[in-house]
């Protein structure tokens, strides 16, 4: 049977960007200095975004909800959405939208810039937002 390394506290919910209302469950970037998180390899984040509700955007063309652009380098997501609609737009060209009950894998190499918003379709119309992120480390290698 293995051992428990840690049990992790309670943590307060926090905005990222202005549409993602999310918990961080694992995190490598712990400030307690007395954790080593190589337990967690290679695993480095899990966020979960409850169900919030989100009103209608009618503004969505000038002020999508979300996070805009930013790198990823040196680690990949996995995204699912459990309710409503994530879309994704990339430096290289890349875009599409997470739909509810879709996983998205990306992996972003040494400059890739990401953005992620509510889609338009749901920042149009609101309704319940929750997904869940897991950022798995990647080799520089790869």
């Amino acid at each position: 049977m293995r051992s428990i390394k840690h049990i992790h506290g309670e943590k307060e919910s926090h905005w990222v960007g202005d549409g993602f209302f999310v918990k961080t469950l694992i995190s490598h970037l712990d400030d307690n200095p007395d954790l080593n998180y190589s337990h967690t390899d290679p695993f480095l984040l899990l966020d979960y975004a409850k169900p919030t509700t989100f009103s209608p955007n009618p503004a969505y063309k000038m002020q999508p909800h979300g996070v805009g652009q930013h790198p990823h380098k040196g680690f990949e997501t996995v995204t699912i959405a459990y309710a409503g609609e994530i879309s994704h737009v990339d430096s290289t060209g890349g875009r599409g939208d997470i739909l509810e009950g879709d996983v998205q894998w990306m992996t972003a190499g040494r400059g890739i810039l990401h953005e992620e918003f509510h889609s338009e379709a749901f920042g149009q119309r609101g309704g319940i937002f929750s997904m869940v992120q897991l950022w798995v480390n990647l080799p520089s290698t790869h």
